[in-house]
């Protein structure tokens, strides 16, 4: 055929440009993961207050942002990789099965080996979403405990915040004690209603 022409060697180019370029990125990322863990250190060790808090809080949503956003270009620019070198081979392979009249199974396992990249890549999406909320959650939960903190020094310095603290903790405790005996009858309607069937 004489429309066909190997950009297999085009590939080689971009494709190392590419891996330095991620090696480089990923150790900028790196570097400003540690600047985030010395300045959590730093406010550690001062004297703490919600703007301070909350800059990190923010420092750490901006790290997380860059970080997802690489991880998804990074993605897609292996999937496109993958994608035009399965093209050349598949066009490679068709080429060979015109000139010899079969067709090759190489092409079978090559769109079975795109469709199983495909699963695995939509996976790693999910599970780096999950790490993504995991991380946030952990933020909010440090966030939380700062916050949990200082309202127990206000309650220490103020008896009057400190019984409305406990009237509250009362009747959430009540609260929890009511939603588990509805949640507890519920299951038990259930068993019965399933066991009368």
């Amino acid at each position: 055929m004489t429309g066909y022409v190997d950009s297999g060697s085009n590939t080689v180019g971009p494709s190392r440009s590419w891996k330095s370029m991620e090696m480089e990125i990923e150790s900028l990322l790196e570097k400003l993961v540690d600047i985030n863990d010395a300045m959590s250190r730093c406010a550690a060790s001062a004297a703490q207050t919600t703007s301070v808090t909350q800059k990190l809080a923010r420092h750490r949503d901006i790290l997380h942002e860059y970080t997802q956003e690489f991880r998804r270009t990074k993605g897609n620019l292996n999937s496109m990789m993958e994608h035009t070198e399965l093209l050349i081979s598949v066009r490679g392979d068709i080429t060979e099965s015109k000139a010899s009249g079969s067709m090759s199974p190489r092409v079978h396992l090559l769109r079975e080996r795109a469709s199983i990249h495909g699963s695995i890549s939509q996976i790693d999406e999910v599970i780096n979403q999950a790490q993504a909320t995991r991380s946030v959650l952990g933020t909010q939960q440090a966030l939380l405990g700062a916050v949990q903190g200082k309202v127990k020094q206000l309650g220490d310095r103020f008896p009057v915040i400190k019984g409305l603290l406990g009237s509250i903790r009362r009747k959430r405790s009540k609260d929890t004690l009511i939603l588990s005996a509805v949640i507890a009858a519920c299951t038990l309607f259930l068993i019965i209603y399933w066991l009368s069937k």
